[in-house]
Protein backbone atom coordinates (compact mmCIF):
# COMPACT_ATOMS: atom_id res chain seq x y z
CA UNK A 1 0.00 0.00 0.00
CA UNK A 2 2.93 2.35 0.62
CA UNK A 3 3.77 2.42 -3.08
CA UNK A 4 0.18 3.24 -4.02
CA UNK A 5 0.09 6.03 -1.45
CA UNK A 6 3.34 7.42 -2.87
CA UNK A 7 1.90 7.28 -6.40
CA UNK A 8 -1.20 9.09 -5.16
CA UNK A 9 0.92 11.76 -3.47
CA UNK A 10 3.04 12.39 -6.57
CA UNK A 11 -0.08 12.58 -8.76
CA UNK A 12 -1.62 15.08 -6.35
CA UNK A 13 1.50 17.24 -6.10
CA UNK A 14 2.10 17.22 -9.84
CA UNK A 15 -1.47 18.28 -10.54
CA UNK A 16 -1.58 20.89 -7.78
CA UNK A 17 1.68 22.55 -8.84
CA UNK A 18 0.82 22.59 -12.56
CA UNK A 19 -2.64 24.11 -12.07
CA UNK A 20 -1.22 27.60 -11.57
CA UNK A 21 0.80 27.68 -14.83
CA UNK A 22 -2.09 26.08 -16.73
CA UNK A 23 -4.47 28.71 -15.39
CA UNK A 24 -2.16 31.50 -16.56
CA UNK A 25 -1.88 29.92 -20.01
CA UNK A 26 -5.67 29.65 -20.19
CA UNK A 27 -6.07 33.35 -19.34
CA UNK A 28 -3.47 34.44 -21.90
CA UNK A 29 -4.89 32.26 -24.69
CA UNK A 30 -8.54 33.03 -23.93
CA UNK A 31 -9.40 29.44 -22.94
CA UNK A 32 -12.11 30.61 -20.55
CA UNK A 33 -15.48 29.16 -19.64
CA UNK A 34 -18.06 31.76 -20.73
CA UNK A 35 -21.13 32.45 -18.65
CA UNK A 36 -24.06 30.74 -20.39
CA UNK A 37 -27.72 30.40 -19.45
CA UNK A 38 -27.28 26.77 -18.37
CA UNK A 39 -24.16 27.47 -16.26
CA UNK A 40 -23.96 28.20 -12.56
CA UNK A 41 -20.72 30.23 -12.42
CA UNK A 42 -21.08 34.00 -12.68
CA UNK A 43 -17.77 35.05 -14.26
CA UNK A 44 -15.51 33.69 -17.02
CA UNK A 45 -13.24 31.06 -15.50
CA UNK A 46 -10.01 29.58 -16.91
CA UNK A 47 -10.04 26.04 -18.33
CA UNK A 48 -7.10 23.64 -18.83
CA UNK A 49 -7.26 21.96 -15.45
CA UNK A 50 -7.25 18.69 -17.38
CA UNK A 51 -3.78 19.47 -18.75
CA UNK A 52 -2.44 19.76 -15.19
CA UNK A 53 -4.14 16.44 -14.39
CA UNK A 54 -2.45 14.80 -17.38
CA UNK A 55 0.97 15.90 -16.10
CA UNK A 56 0.02 14.42 -12.72
CA UNK A 57 -0.82 11.13 -14.45
CA UNK A 58 2.53 11.15 -16.26
CA UNK A 59 4.44 11.78 -13.02
CA UNK A 60 2.56 9.01 -11.22
CA UNK A 61 3.07 6.43 -13.97
CA UNK A 62 6.77 7.24 -14.36
CA UNK A 63 7.24 6.79 -10.64
CA UNK A 64 5.25 3.55 -10.55
CA UNK A 65 7.31 1.71 -13.17
CA UNK A 66 10.47 2.39 -11.15
CA UNK A 67 9.13 1.24 -7.78
CA UNK A 68 10.17 -2.20 -6.41
CA UNK A 69 6.71 -3.80 -6.30
CA UNK A 70 4.88 -2.06 -9.14
CA UNK A 71 7.88 -1.88 -11.45
CA UNK A 72 8.37 -5.65 -11.62
CA UNK A 73 5.02 -6.21 -13.37
CA UNK A 74 5.75 -6.06 -17.11
CA UNK A 75 2.05 -6.14 -17.92
CA UNK A 76 1.47 -3.08 -15.75
CA UNK A 77 4.20 -1.13 -17.58
CA UNK A 78 2.68 -1.99 -20.95
CA UNK A 79 -0.85 -1.16 -19.76
CA UNK A 80 0.28 2.12 -18.19
CA UNK A 81 1.91 3.21 -21.45
CA UNK A 82 -1.22 2.46 -23.49
CA UNK A 83 -3.50 4.14 -20.98
CA UNK A 84 -1.32 7.25 -20.84
CA UNK A 85 -1.20 7.60 -24.63
CA UNK A 86 -5.00 7.32 -24.74
CA UNK A 87 -5.25 9.83 -21.88
CA UNK A 88 -3.03 12.26 -23.79
CA UNK A 89 -5.17 11.89 -26.91
CA UNK A 90 -8.45 12.58 -25.14
CA UNK A 91 -6.95 15.42 -23.09
CA UNK A 92 -5.70 17.16 -26.24
CA UNK A 93 -9.12 16.76 -27.88
CA UNK A 94 -10.74 18.20 -24.76
CA UNK A 95 -8.30 21.11 -24.58
CA UNK A 96 -8.99 21.99 -28.22
CA UNK A 97 -12.72 21.84 -27.49
CA UNK A 98 -12.26 24.12 -24.48
CA UNK A 99 -10.46 26.64 -26.70
CA UNK A 100 -12.59 26.63 -29.87
CA UNK A 101 -15.74 24.59 -29.05
CA UNK A 102 -15.46 21.61 -31.39
CA UNK A 103 -18.53 20.19 -33.20
CA UNK A 104 -20.10 17.28 -31.34
CA UNK A 105 -19.10 14.81 -34.07
CA UNK A 106 -15.44 15.80 -33.71
CA UNK A 107 -15.60 15.23 -29.94
CA UNK A 108 -17.17 11.80 -30.41
CA UNK A 109 -14.50 10.91 -32.98
CA UNK A 110 -11.80 11.92 -30.51
CA UNK A 111 -13.36 9.84 -27.76
CA UNK A 112 -13.56 6.79 -30.01
CA UNK A 113 -9.95 7.34 -31.12
CA UNK A 114 -8.75 7.41 -27.50
CA UNK A 115 -10.78 4.28 -26.71
CA UNK A 116 -9.22 2.61 -29.75
CA UNK A 117 -5.74 3.37 -28.40
CA UNK A 118 -6.70 1.68 -25.14
CA UNK A 119 -7.98 -1.54 -26.71
CA UNK A 120 -5.09 -1.79 -29.18
CA UNK A 121 -2.76 -1.84 -26.18
CA UNK A 122 -4.56 -4.80 -24.66
CA UNK A 123 -6.67 -3.06 -22.00
CA UNK A 124 -10.08 -4.44 -22.87
CA UNK A 125 -12.89 -6.75 -21.79
CA UNK A 126 -11.67 -10.26 -22.56
CA UNK A 127 -14.57 -11.99 -20.86
CA UNK A 128 -17.51 -11.47 -18.52
CA UNK A 129 -16.84 -13.55 -15.43
CA UNK A 130 -19.98 -14.63 -13.58
CA UNK A 131 -20.12 -16.95 -10.57
CA UNK A 132 -19.29 -20.46 -11.80
CA UNK A 133 -19.30 -19.28 -15.43
CA UNK A 134 -17.03 -17.31 -17.74
CA UNK A 135 -18.50 -15.83 -20.91
CA UNK A 136 -15.59 -15.42 -23.32
CA UNK A 137 -15.84 -12.53 -25.77
CA UNK A 138 -14.59 -12.92 -29.31
CA UNK A 139 -12.26 -10.17 -30.54
CA UNK A 140 -14.84 -8.01 -32.40
CA UNK A 141 -17.27 -8.19 -29.46
CA UNK A 142 -14.50 -7.45 -26.97
CA UNK A 143 -13.39 -4.38 -28.91
CA UNK A 144 -16.93 -3.10 -29.38
CA UNK A 145 -17.94 -3.58 -25.74
CA UNK A 146 -14.75 -1.92 -24.47
CA UNK A 147 -15.01 1.10 -26.78
CA UNK A 148 -18.70 1.54 -25.95
CA UNK A 149 -18.02 1.30 -22.21
CA UNK A 150 -15.24 3.89 -22.38
CA UNK A 151 -17.47 6.17 -24.46
CA UNK A 152 -20.27 5.93 -21.87
CA UNK A 153 -17.94 6.58 -18.93
CA UNK A 154 -16.29 9.56 -20.63
CA UNK A 155 -19.62 11.23 -21.34
CA UNK A 156 -21.09 10.35 -17.95
CA UNK A 157 -18.28 12.16 -16.12
CA UNK A 158 -18.44 15.00 -18.64
CA UNK A 159 -22.13 15.56 -17.87
CA UNK A 160 -21.76 15.81 -14.09
CA UNK A 161 -19.03 18.44 -14.34
CA UNK A 162 -21.47 21.23 -13.64
CA UNK A 163 -20.61 22.55 -10.17
CA UNK A 164 -17.35 23.59 -8.54
CA UNK A 165 -15.55 20.49 -7.30
CA UNK A 166 -18.32 18.08 -8.29
CA UNK A 167 -16.70 15.87 -10.95
CA UNK A 168 -13.27 15.73 -9.31
CA UNK A 169 -14.75 14.88 -5.90
CA UNK A 170 -17.20 12.24 -7.13
CA UNK A 171 -14.60 10.53 -9.33
CA UNK A 172 -11.95 10.77 -6.60
CA UNK A 173 -14.22 9.07 -4.05
CA UNK A 174 -15.10 6.36 -6.54
CA UNK A 175 -11.41 5.84 -7.31
CA UNK A 176 -10.63 5.42 -3.60
CA UNK A 177 -13.28 2.70 -3.37
CA UNK A 178 -11.78 0.95 -6.39
CA UNK A 179 -8.29 1.25 -4.93
CA UNK A 180 -9.39 -0.33 -1.66
CA UNK A 181 -10.93 -3.33 -3.37
CA UNK A 182 -8.31 -3.85 -6.09
CA UNK A 183 -5.53 -3.57 -3.52
CA UNK A 184 -7.11 -6.40 -1.55
CA UNK A 185 -7.21 -8.50 -4.72
CA UNK A 186 -3.72 -7.65 -5.92
CA UNK A 187 -1.90 -7.88 -2.60
CA UNK A 188 -3.82 -10.15 -0.27
CA UNK A 189 -5.28 -12.58 -2.83
CA UNK A 190 -2.38 -12.42 -5.31
CA UNK A 191 -4.43 -11.30 -8.33
CA UNK A 192 -1.55 -9.70 -10.21
CA UNK A 193 -3.85 -8.44 -12.98
CA UNK A 194 -5.58 -6.20 -10.45
CA UNK A 195 -2.34 -4.23 -10.07
CA UNK A 196 -3.15 -2.11 -13.13
CA UNK A 197 -6.55 -1.23 -11.72
CA UNK A 198 -4.95 -0.33 -8.38
CA UNK A 199 -2.34 1.90 -10.00
CA UNK A 200 -4.86 3.75 -12.17
CA UNK A 201 -7.27 4.14 -9.23
CA UNK A 202 -4.53 5.56 -7.01
CA UNK A 203 -3.52 7.95 -9.79
CA UNK A 204 -7.11 9.13 -10.31
CA UNK A 205 -7.55 9.74 -6.58
CA UNK A 206 -4.29 11.70 -6.54
CA UNK A 207 -5.01 14.00 -9.48
CA UNK A 208 -8.52 14.68 -8.15
CA UNK A 209 -7.09 15.58 -4.72
CA UNK A 210 -4.49 17.84 -6.34
CA UNK A 211 -7.07 19.62 -8.47
CA UNK A 212 -9.78 20.14 -5.83
CA UNK A 213 -8.04 23.04 -4.00
CA UNK A 214 -8.16 24.99 -7.28
CA UNK A 215 -11.68 23.90 -8.21
CA UNK A 216 -13.77 23.86 -5.03
CA UNK A 217 -16.27 26.70 -4.62
CA UNK A 218 -15.43 29.39 -5.62
CA UNK A 219 -13.38 27.76 -8.35
CA UNK A 220 -10.27 29.52 -9.62
CA UNK A 221 -10.20 27.22 -12.65
CA UNK A 222 -12.22 24.46 -14.32
CA UNK A 223 -10.99 21.12 -15.55
CA UNK A 224 -12.95 21.61 -18.78
CA UNK A 225 -13.58 18.81 -21.23
CA UNK A 226 -9.85 18.07 -21.16
CA UNK A 227 -10.23 17.05 -17.51
CA UNK A 228 -13.70 15.51 -17.39
CA UNK A 229 -13.06 13.29 -20.42
CA UNK A 230 -9.64 12.37 -19.02
CA UNK A 231 -11.18 11.29 -15.70
CA UNK A 232 -13.89 9.31 -17.48
CA UNK A 233 -11.31 7.48 -19.59
CA UNK A 234 -9.06 6.67 -16.62
CA UNK A 235 -11.97 5.45 -14.52
CA UNK A 236 -13.16 3.27 -17.39
CA UNK A 237 -9.67 1.78 -17.84
CA UNK A 238 -9.42 1.02 -14.14
CA UNK A 239 -12.75 -0.79 -14.04
CA UNK A 240 -12.04 -2.63 -17.31
CA UNK A 241 -8.78 -3.93 -15.83
CA UNK A 242 -10.81 -5.15 -12.86
CA UNK A 243 -13.97 -6.54 -14.46
CA UNK A 244 -12.81 -7.82 -17.82
CA UNK A 245 -9.57 -9.51 -16.81
CA UNK A 246 -10.30 -11.26 -13.49
CA UNK A 247 -11.75 -14.73 -13.02
CA UNK A 248 -14.37 -13.95 -10.38
CA UNK A 249 -15.12 -17.64 -9.78
CA UNK A 250 -11.91 -17.75 -7.76
CA UNK A 251 -13.43 -15.16 -5.41
CA UNK A 252 -16.35 -17.39 -4.40
CA UNK A 253 -15.79 -18.57 -0.81
CA UNK A 254 -16.32 -22.14 0.32
CA UNK A 255 -19.68 -21.13 1.81
CA UNK A 256 -20.99 -20.71 -1.73
CA UNK A 257 -21.90 -17.03 -1.25
CA UNK A 258 -21.86 -15.55 -4.75
CA UNK A 259 -21.80 -11.86 -3.74
CA UNK A 260 -17.96 -11.67 -3.49
CA UNK A 261 -17.77 -13.16 -6.99
CA UNK A 262 -20.19 -10.49 -8.27
CA UNK A 263 -18.19 -7.60 -6.81
CA UNK A 264 -15.95 -7.12 -9.89
CA UNK A 265 -19.15 -6.55 -11.89
CA UNK A 266 -21.16 -4.63 -9.29
CA UNK A 267 -18.39 -2.32 -8.05
CA UNK A 268 -17.77 -0.46 -11.35
CA UNK A 269 -21.50 0.22 -11.54
CA UNK A 270 -21.52 1.40 -7.92
CA UNK A 271 -18.50 3.66 -8.43
CA UNK A 272 -20.12 5.23 -11.50
CA UNK A 273 -23.64 5.21 -10.00
CA UNK A 274 -24.10 9.00 -9.85
CA UNK A 275 -22.60 9.82 -13.29
CA UNK A 276 -24.42 6.88 -14.94
CA UNK A 277 -27.72 7.82 -13.32
CA UNK A 278 -27.35 11.40 -14.51
CA UNK A 279 -26.39 10.25 -18.02
CA UNK A 280 -29.35 7.88 -18.24
CA UNK A 281 -31.82 10.47 -16.98
CA UNK A 282 -30.43 13.07 -19.39
CA UNK A 283 -30.75 10.68 -22.34
CA UNK A 284 -34.33 9.75 -21.45
CA UNK A 285 -35.33 13.35 -20.71
CA UNK A 286 -33.88 14.81 -23.88
CA UNK A 287 -35.20 12.02 -26.07
CA UNK A 288 -38.65 12.39 -24.52
CA UNK A 289 -38.55 16.12 -25.32
CA UNK A 290 -37.54 15.44 -28.92
CA UNK A 291 -33.92 16.58 -28.56
CA UNK A 292 -30.61 14.89 -29.26
CA UNK A 293 -28.90 13.40 -26.19
CA UNK A 294 -25.98 15.87 -26.50
CA UNK A 295 -28.19 19.00 -26.42
CA UNK A 296 -27.35 20.63 -23.09
CA UNK A 297 -29.99 21.61 -20.55
CA UNK A 298 -30.22 22.71 -16.92
CA UNK A 299 -31.99 19.69 -15.45
CA UNK A 300 -29.12 17.51 -14.25
CA UNK A 301 -29.09 16.06 -10.75
CA UNK A 302 -26.94 18.90 -9.42
CA UNK A 303 -29.28 21.48 -10.99
CA UNK A 304 -32.24 19.84 -9.24
CA UNK A 305 -30.44 20.02 -5.90
CA UNK A 306 -29.89 23.74 -6.44
CA UNK A 307 -33.55 24.15 -7.35
CA UNK A 308 -34.49 22.58 -4.01
CA UNK A 309 -32.63 25.39 -2.28
CA UNK A 310 -29.33 23.70 -1.51
CA UNK A 311 -26.25 25.87 -1.85
CA UNK A 312 -23.58 24.91 -4.36
CA UNK A 313 -21.34 23.55 -1.61
CA UNK A 314 -24.12 21.54 0.00
CA UNK A 315 -25.26 20.15 -3.35
CA UNK A 316 -21.72 18.99 -4.09
CA UNK A 317 -21.36 17.44 -0.64
CA UNK A 318 -24.65 15.59 -1.11
CA UNK A 319 -23.34 14.09 -4.35
CA UNK A 320 -20.13 13.11 -2.54
CA UNK A 321 -22.21 11.47 0.18
CA UNK A 322 -24.20 9.32 -2.26
CA UNK A 323 -21.08 8.29 -4.17
CA UNK A 324 -19.32 7.18 -1.00
CA UNK A 325 -22.40 5.45 0.36
CA UNK A 326 -23.03 3.41 -2.79
CA UNK A 327 -19.41 2.59 -3.64
CA UNK A 328 -18.13 1.71 -0.18
CA UNK A 329 -21.47 0.16 0.79
CA UNK A 330 -21.21 -2.35 -2.05
CA UNK A 331 -17.67 -3.26 -0.99
CA UNK A 332 -18.63 -3.73 2.65
CA UNK A 333 -21.66 -5.86 1.82
CA UNK A 334 -19.68 -7.91 -0.67
CA UNK A 335 -16.81 -8.66 1.68
CA UNK A 336 -18.40 -8.69 5.14
CA UNK A 337 -22.07 -9.57 4.90
CA UNK A 338 -24.05 -9.59 8.15
CA UNK A 339 -27.35 -8.32 9.47
CA UNK A 340 -25.90 -5.47 11.52
CA UNK A 341 -24.06 -4.03 8.54
CA UNK A 342 -27.17 -4.24 6.40
CA UNK A 343 -29.17 -2.45 9.11
CA UNK A 344 -26.49 0.25 9.44
CA UNK A 345 -26.43 0.85 5.69
CA UNK A 346 -30.23 1.07 5.58
CA UNK A 347 -30.12 3.72 8.32
CA UNK A 348 -27.44 5.63 6.42
CA UNK A 349 -29.49 5.51 3.22
CA UNK A 350 -32.55 6.84 5.05
CA UNK A 351 -30.50 9.68 6.53
CA UNK A 352 -29.03 10.45 3.12
CA UNK A 353 -32.50 10.62 1.59
CA UNK A 354 -33.67 12.98 4.34
CA UNK A 355 -30.67 15.27 3.77
CA UNK A 356 -31.23 15.23 0.01
CA UNK A 357 -34.99 15.75 -0.21
CA UNK A 358 -35.80 17.30 3.14
CA UNK A 359 -38.64 19.85 3.39
CA UNK A 360 -37.89 23.28 1.99
CA UNK A 361 -38.69 26.62 3.51
CA UNK A 362 -40.44 29.31 1.48
CA UNK A 363 -37.11 31.12 1.15
CA UNK A 364 -35.48 28.00 -0.26
CA UNK A 365 -38.34 27.43 -2.69
CA UNK A 366 -37.91 30.99 -4.00
CA UNK A 367 -34.15 30.39 -4.36
CA UNK A 368 -34.87 27.21 -6.27
CA UNK A 369 -37.18 29.02 -8.67
CA UNK A 370 -34.52 31.67 -9.24
CA UNK A 371 -31.95 28.96 -10.07
CA UNK A 372 -34.09 27.62 -12.95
Amino acid sequence: MREYLLVMLIAALGTFLLCGPCRRVAVRTGALAPVRERDVHSRPTPYLGGVAMLIGVLAAFLLAIHLPFLGRHATLTHDALGIFVAAAVICVIGAIDDAIDLPWMAKIAGQVLAAGVVVLNGVRMYWVSLPHQIIALDTPTSLLVTVLYIFVCVNAVNLIDGLDGLASGVVGIGALALLLYTYLLAYQQQFAVATTASLVSATIAGICAGFLPHNFHRARMFMGDSGSMLLGLLLACSTISLTGQIDSSALTPSSGDILPALLPILLPIAVMAIPLADLTLAYVRRTWNGNWWFVADKKHLHHRLLQRGHSQVKAVLIMYMWTALVAFGVIVLGLVWNGWLVAALVVLVILAVLVTVGPLSARHRRAGRDAR
